[in-house]
């Protein structure tokens, strides 16, 4: 426990006064505090919980205040003399230094912190910048922990966007976004900066069905239909003259999408959102959260249960590579943390309850893996090839101009792969994926895989659905999370109803109620027939 008094000699002015002298810890209630003074105006102060932390700032003679360090119970000889080269960074004569630079520190306040700097999060940035009266009300916080994107599910997906879905919330999400993308730069364009170039693919996704899924099929495209979306059926007599290389045998019926469906580069609209955050003013951090600091008054729901209502009111954000933390103030929380969001929530305290109760209804969001394989096949479908959903659940499309292919296979429940790494299991390829792709293909019966990887899904393992808008009892927790691979897909219009939510507390252009967290506790599951 730190109970020892802090003593700092801090060196000497430009003249050899002591610019700050020594600062004794007192206690005060269940902290300990200190201060130090010197000449010039400069003063520096600590204070922390006797058994927590000590938390350093100094305060300069214009009255702004920086947080210059903190020190945990077993930093305290390792990292002191880093604290005393940091503030004498600041002080009169002192020497500055890249290395006492606190620029990568985020803000000690922000109204909105989103956790999750993938496309999720992005959009839901960008749109509450779009959406906020006045211009710049709104200060918004942007935590990531991984600055490369290197296992972020946004840019290890297929990329593909369709609007053959069976739930009618589904297929309007989809229709707003593909409008977003096929307009990119009318939302996206940044003043004096290149157009934004997504690669937009419009070949549209064919799904074929056996005799048992036919009926299912058929249905769906009826609700397409009525929700505005340009989707044909096709008899496998019709599926062989226009696309003479597939097989139709085993088919009963196919649905193709005319318009606005097909696939384009995840990666250009990340950083095409992100460029474009950056110019409305959105910050942006890397680091890790790690805590949330919350109030709690307890209530009673209709029903006569009691729970305990939480407010989060400050998130820590553990910064990379580093022993260091910043407390963040804030008012609303966004949990865009895809595959982590179920962890990120139970931080808050979601879950943390009686079985069966609201209070202990966790989110159930976590990470599966998906593995993807890169073929070439010179006999291969041509330029014409959509993104082929196979009765099977395979699915394939076309990457490129030089005949090779993308494609892969969601496992069974019993087939489902560690998550613990991204490592790809070939075998899978050769066992679930190739067999159903060359029955429907036969040109794939001589193709060779180039390359693969993984990435995860933010899997909603009560019914493969996206959570959408407020968590009923941590009242300022939002959620833009599980959407169990087709989150790239919707992110524009997921921002932009999380956004509504927030700022007007309802949605205002697609009523996502269905998608909304209190459905995990009542068991009312969202029927998507068509997730892939």
């Amino acid at each position: 426990m730190l109970r020892r008094s802090l003593q700092l000699a801090l060196g000497r002015d430009v003249l050899g006064r002591d610019v700050l002298g020594r600062g004794l810890g007192t206690r005060r209630g269940g902290s300990r505090l200190g201060k130090v003074e010197g000449s010039g105006g400069y003063r520096g102060s600590w204070v922390a919980p006797v058994s927590s932390f000590v938390t350093f700032k100094i305060r300069d003679p214009g009255h702004d205040v920086k947080t210059v360090g903190r020190l945990g119970e077993g930093d305290w000889n390792g990292k002191m003399s880093e604290i005393k080269k940091k503030i004498q960074s600041f002080l009169p004569g002192g020497a500055w230094t890249q290395l006492h630079d606190t620029s990568y520190l985020p803000p000690e306040h922000s109204d909105v912190v989103i956790v999750g700097g993938g496309v999720m999060g992005l959009s839901v940035a960008y749109w509450l910048k779009r959406l906020e009266k006045p211009r710049g009300a709104i200060r918004v916080l942007v935590v990531e922990r991984d600055h490369t994107y290197s296992q972020a599910s946004t840019v290890l997906s297929v990329g593909g966007i369709r609007q053959q879905f069976s739930v009618p919330e589904n297929i309007q999400l989809s229709l707003f976004s593909v409008d977003f993308l096929r307009n990119i730069n009318e939302y996206l364009a940044v003043v004096d900066d290149p157009p934004l170039d997504i690669q937009f693919n419009p070949s549209g996704y064919l799904l074929l069905a056996s005799e048992k899924g036919a009926a299912v099929l058929e249905s769906n495209v009826q609700v397409q239909r009525q929700e505005g979306a340009k989707v044909c059926l096709m008899s496998p007599e019709q599926l062989r003259n226009k696309f003479p290389w597939i097989n139709p045998e085993g088919v009963a019926l196919a649905s193709y999408g005319m318009e606005h469906e097909g696939w384009f580069d995840p990666w250009s609209l990340l950083q095409g959102l992100r460029r474009k955050a950056q110019s409305m003013g959105v910050l942006f951090c890397q680091g890790e959260v790690t805590r949330f600091v919350s109030s709690s008054s307890h209530a009673e729901t209709a029903s006569g249960e009691e729970v305990t209502l939480k407010r989060v009111h400050e998130v820590h954000v553990k910064i990379d590579h580093s022993l260091e933390y910043q407390p963040v103030e804030c008012a609303i929380v966004i949990n865009a943390a895809g595959a982590w969001s179920g962890q990120i929530a139970e931080l808050a305290g979601v879950g943390k309850g009686p079985p069966g109760t609201l209070q202990g209804t966790k989110l159930p969001v976590e990470p599966r893996k998906r593995y993807v394989y890169l073929w070439n096949c010179p006999q291969g479908p041509g330029l014409e090839t959509p993104f082929v959903i196979d009765a099977s659940g395979a699915y394939f499309r076309r990457e490129g101009l030089g005949n090779n292919y993308l494609g892969g296979c969601s496992p069974t429940e019993e087939e489902e792969p560690d998550p613990e790494n991204l490592e790809v299991d070939h075998e899978f390829f050769q066992d679930k994926v190739w067999p159903p792709l060359a029955q429907r293909v036969p040109a794939f019966e001589s193709l060779k895989v180039r390359s693969a990887w993984a990435g995860y899904y933010d899997y909603n393992t009560f019914d493969q659905n996206g959570v959408v808008g407020p968590h009923p009892l941590v009242v300022n927790m939002y959620f833009a999370t599980g959407f169990s691979g087709h989150g790239l897909q919707q992110a524009p219009a997921v921002g932009r109803a999380v956004a509504e939510m927030v700022l007007h507390g309802n949605f205002q252009t697609i009523n996502l109620s269905p998608f909304l967290f209190n459905r995990f506790h009542l068991g009312e599951k969202v029927h998507e027939h068509n997730i892939i």
